[in-house]
């Protein structure tokens, strides 16, 4: 179990350094190009974990469909998000990210026949509350951008709702499809996006961090889920919040003030009472 934890941790410090590095690189360079790389990177440290765990068939499955739709899902979460990243502060954009797991109560319903709880209820009217006082008018998150910052986080949603309508398949094929969509469609958009932009040797050494963190990140995750059932882990999820507000400081010199503070910690403390909920469900059940 402590060992998951540690893994669940670095993962999360990578996805955030992750966040971090396509921040800085959006800025200056196409967006296509910094979501290709992150999925690029993916796709390489993935692949041959996947092949080395499931063996060579890895890659088949019973639901190519959903394994597909779900993979797009992830790439236009991933497209809106760093779109928002270039004009947001890091860490109040990340808060809105943590609005996913409060849209998968939303859409539990109608997708997967569930009837959420009084107490899911409650976190969802929460974390409302917290976007509407981060998104206040003034605020340095209340911008146009911040709309994809919602899409991104609707998209999450439907992708984990996809993920567990896909318990079934292996963990591992799911793991490579989720690369598959956006490292073969941006591959080939890259050509027309790039046009007389160039990177020099530091911006070239980004993008190739930017890919080892995303696959790293996520193949952390997938080791750390595997030793320990998801109720434990998910509530050191937010956790992630304190980095993307280092990173925010350090880097960009972004502080939340106290208001966009105070909405950041309602959309945590929401998102992690709904986890704490949820955990204390399974070990009752």
């Amino acid at each position: 179990m402590q060992r998951a934890i540690l893994l669940f941790l670095l993962a999360g410090l990578c996805l955030s350094s992750l966040d971090a590095t396509a921040k800085y690189l959006v800025r200056d360079h196409p967006l296509f190009l910094v979501v290709w790389a992150r999925y690029a990177g993916q796709m390489l440290v993935v692949t041959p974990f996947a092949w080395q765990r499931a063996g060579p068939g890895f890659w088949r499955t019973r639901r190519p469909w959903m394994q597909l739709l779900r993979s797009t899902l992830l790439l236009v979460a991933t497209i809106c998000f760093f779109g928002g990243l270039r004009y947001l502060p890091l860490a109040e954009a990340s808060a809105i990210i943590f609005l996913a797991p409060i849209f998968v109560v939303v859409l539990s319903g109608p997708m997967l026949g569930e009837d959420p709880s009084r107490a899911r209820w409650i976190a969802v009217i929460t974390g409302f509350i917290g976007i509407l006082i981060l998104a206040r008018p003034g605020s340095a998150i209340f911008h146009p951008a911040a709309l994809l910052l919602v899409v991104a986080a609707v998209c999450n949603a439907l992708f984990f709702v996809l993920t567990r309508k896909l318990v079934g398949e292996n963990a591992y094929t799911t793991l490579f499809y989720s690369a598959l969509v956006g490292t073969v469609g941006l591959s080939l958009a890259l050509p027309w996006e790039m046009g007389d932009s160039a990177a020099g040797w530091r911006e070239a050494l980004m993008l190739l961090l930017l890919g080892l963190l995303a696959g790293v990140g996520h193949w952390l995750v997938i080791s750390a889920y595997s030793m320990a059932p998801a109720s434990s882990l998910t509530p050191l999820a937010y956790l992630q919040i304190i980095w993307a507000t280092s990173y925010g400081y350090l880097i960009f010199g972004q502080l939340p003030d106290r208001w966009s503070g105070l909405g950041m910690a309602v959309v945590v403390a929401s998102g992690l009472w709904l986890a704490l909920q949820e955990r204390a469900r399974a070990a009752r059940a």
